[in-house]
């Protein structure tokens, strides 16, 4: 199979199926609703940090030869410290309950906006990086993916949550996430195009990938889990956790056998 359709066939796993993931997950009663969410989270940390610390740095550090790895471990901090910036902008944010507190301080058409714009645009980044990680091996590309979807299903059903906060129908929400989610096509496309010819800086490009992971779950959605103190709840958040490594592990072994 040709590299486009590969990069094509994920990005859309990456972007539209986690919104229709999402929405599914929404019509079940609050009580299972609000029991899974916690271990969708959790299960999503130890993915993106699998995908992080287990495929995207390992290809990054085993690139083309010259490769200065102090440069690498420059990218990466450099890149924590640009998505910290960014959301602090409110550019990029991710909303993984039904309350958000950096939008409390809106009208209601403004969360809405700024919701629909955010996720665009941070679906977007995902598109990049899912076809960062094709150009540079099919494998690593699928595990990306995988990490990516993990991620984005309960950041997609925090975004429902907020669009039917602002006063949208639950069928405008959906029609407005699924638009929102096609900038992950987008931005897998034109990385497609942008970056086939420029082998050189496609590690950068994955540590950079990688630094969007650990940010993504280190301030974003470990903070939620300390909201449980107890040790039964801790105890389920780290086998969740460690489930999520465990399947980008053997995701990324089986692949590579």
């Amino acid at each position: 199979m040709a590299l486009i359709y590969w990069i094509l066939i994920f990005s859309l796993l990456g972007g539209v199926l986690s919104v229709l993931a999402a929405s599914i997950f929404l019509i079940l009663p609050d009580g299972w609703r609000n029991r899974l969410l916690p271990h969708f989270v959790s299960f999503a940390i130890g993915a993106l940090l699998g995908a992080a610390f287990l495929a995207l740095l390992p290809h990054a550090l085993s690139g083309p030869a010259g490769i200065d790895p102090h440069r690498l471990g420059m990218t990466i901090l450099i890149g924590i410290l640009v998505f910290f910036l960014l959301e602090k902008l409110l550019l990029w944010r991710h909303c993984h309950s039904d309350h958000c507190e950096g939008h409390q301080d809106h009208g209601k058409p403004a969360l809405a906006s700024m919701v629909i714009v955010g996720d665009g645009l941070h679906n977007f980044v995902d598109g990049i990086l899912i076809a960062s990680a094709f150009i540079t091996d099919v494998e690593l590309g699928i595990v990306t993916a995988l990490a990516v979807a993990a991620h984005e299903i309960p950041q997609e059903i925090g975004d429902f949550a907020l669009l039917l906060h602002s006063g949208m129908s639950r069928k405008r929400a959906f029609f407005y996430n699924i638009g929102s989610s096609l900038t992950t096509v987008i931005g897998a496309v034109l990385a497609w195009y942008s970056l086939s010819d420029l082998q050189h800086i496609l590690p950068y490009v994955l540590v950079l990938a990688a630094s969007s992971f650990i940010y993504i779950a280190v301030a974003d959605l470990i903070p939620g889990l300390h909201q449980r103190t107890r040790l039964r709840e801790t105890l389920k958040q780290l086998s969740f956790i460690s489930i999520g490594v465990v399947v980008i592990y053997i995701a990324h072994a089986t692949l590579h056998s």
